[in-house]
């Protein structure tokens, strides 16, 4: 059974910092393209990172772009986003997700398959 569990939300003070972690079980880390979410109140998904676990490749949403980080942790099958420069606009549910690389490919418009249950980031201002 495929499962993710993130970690580490909370609430910081705008341009704070905070990780998250996802870790994956029940799948083969090494072959995943890994996603990173937020759903604002009242708004739609969104996607905000990703990154093709074999060649570490990442993407980003402009929102983000060089303040969001995702790695990957192959031995521990966990993905994380590093997250600086925090505004209260990013106040969100974030949730990670997963899915097989098909064709290379791994990017911003990949539809995911399995998602964690979300962590809350709260940035106040």
């Amino acid at each position: 059974q495929v499962r993710l569990v993130e970690s580490g939300g909370g609430a910081v003070q705008d341009g704070g910092s905070l990780s998250l972690a996802c870790a994956l079980s029940g799948y083969d880390f090494a072959t995943a393209c890994m996603g990173w979410f937020r759903q604002a109140p009242g708004k739609e998904r969104e996607v905000v990172a990703t990154i093709h676990i074999g060649t570490g490749t990442t993407n980003y949403a402009d929102s983000v772009k060089g303040r969001f980080d995702a790695t990957q942790d192959a031995a521990k099958m966990t993905a994380s986003l590093q997250m600086n420069s925090l505004k209260p606009e990013d106040t969100a549910l974030y949730y990670c997700a997963a899915r097989a690389i098909v064709a290379s490919q791994c990017g911003l418009r990949t539809l995911f398959g399995y998602w964690g249950q979300g962590t809350q980031v709260t940035v106040s201002s």
